[in-house]
């Protein structure tokens, strides 16, 4: 026995296809007398039943069969994804050698001919078998890249979400906001629609920290930032956490009447939160001031005006006694 296979022949398993009952016990005999594993079928849909639950290293089938010949066959293992890696290797007589053309268009990798010479079958066979094994490694190797990609692919992904999140709050933060603030800005330019912004800041938010503590505050932060989210309904509006106790929202395609609507809303959510604040002077409760504003871009504005608007509306709440919601229409 050589050494490929002994190495191969412990773990190989070989499907004869032969109607002749004498020529698949020739060929079952030489298989197994070097240790391969042998199945055998009596022509083409016998085989294609053993194909069902079994996928061989190696197919040795007959050219002319009943029922189902050996072209057929090849056919049919080439169309099915699990098996036309399997290669085939047609027994054929002398006489029948012109038709192995049409045997390998049909998928078939090499033959032998009748009568089987021995030394001619293991050599067939190892060669294939050393193809077969070597595609085996070479899809299990291109499989795990495939999954080394998807676990990068996936980790950057993870990261370039976190690097957008406020580690805090869980909502976007500032660089995040920028990046999609000029987006909408561009967007809105092009199309022509109003695009709206909302400043919100938390009333007396440092007095609240020197109150009940940093801790707190945090947990005050955190539940102020899910209020706001659980707010907006469109897919397009986005929030973030613009600096310390202040947020932004950008609210595409929406004018200042719509802004405002929804200012009063979250106003009106955040006092339903009814955090404690013992120290504010507008509530004893956590309350917040809100500035709108609205506009249709235009080339020669750039998006730091509207940012600058609705910080200016905020200013004007929080002057006129905070816990309230101001506006402008530019």
């Amino acid at each position: 026995m050589d050494l490929l296979a002994s190495q191969e022949g412990s773990t190989a398993t070989i499907l004869i296809v032969e109607d002749s009952a004498t020529q698949a016990l020739l060929l079952q005999s030489l298989l197994e007398g070097n240790n391969y594993r042998v199945a055998v079928a009596g022509n083409g849909l016998e085989a294609l039943e053993y194909l069902d639950d079994h996928a061989p290293d190696l197919i040795i089938s007959d050219i002319i069969m009943p029922q189902m010949d050996g072209y057929e066959l090849c056919h049919r293992i080439n169309l099915a994804e699990h098996l036309k890696d399997i290669p085939i290797i047609m027994v054929t007589a002398m006489s029948e050698k012109e038709k192995l053309q049409l045997a390998f268009a049909a998928g078939a990798m090499d033959f032998i001919a009748k009568p089987v010479d021995r030394t001619e079958l293991f050599a067939r066979v190892r060669s294939l078998l050393k193809l077969k094994y070597e595609m085996d490694r070479r899809k299990a190797r291109e499989q795990e890249l495939l999954e080394v990609t998807k676990q990068l692919q996936e980790a950057n992904l993870m990261l370039q979400r976190l690097s957008e999140l406020d580690g805090l709050t869980n909502i976007a933060n500032r660089r995040c906001f920028d990046v999609y603030l000029d987006q909408e800005w561009r967007r809105a330019t092009r199309t022509g629609s109003q695009l709206s912004m909302l400043m919100i800041d938390i009333d007396y938010f440092k007095l609240y920290n020197d109150t009940y503590g940093h801790q707190a505050g945090d947990e005050c932060l955190r539940n102020v930032a899910t209020a706001l989210n659980h707010t907006l309904k469109r897919g397009g509006d986005f929030a973030a956490r613009y600096g310390g106790e202040e947020f932004a929202i950008i609210l595409p395609e929406t004018d200042i009447a719509g802004a405002v609507f929804l200012a009063q809303t979250i106003r009106t959510k955040v006092e339903e939160l009814k955090i404690t604040h013992a120290s504010s002077e507008v509530s004893d409760q956590v309350t917040v001031s809100i500035g709108a504003a609205s506009v249709v871009p235009e080339k020669n504005l750039t998006n730091a005006i509207l940012v600058t608007t609705a910080d200016q509306a905020l200013y004007q709440a929080k002057r006129n006694g905070r816990n309230q919601v101001r506006w402008t229409l530019m």
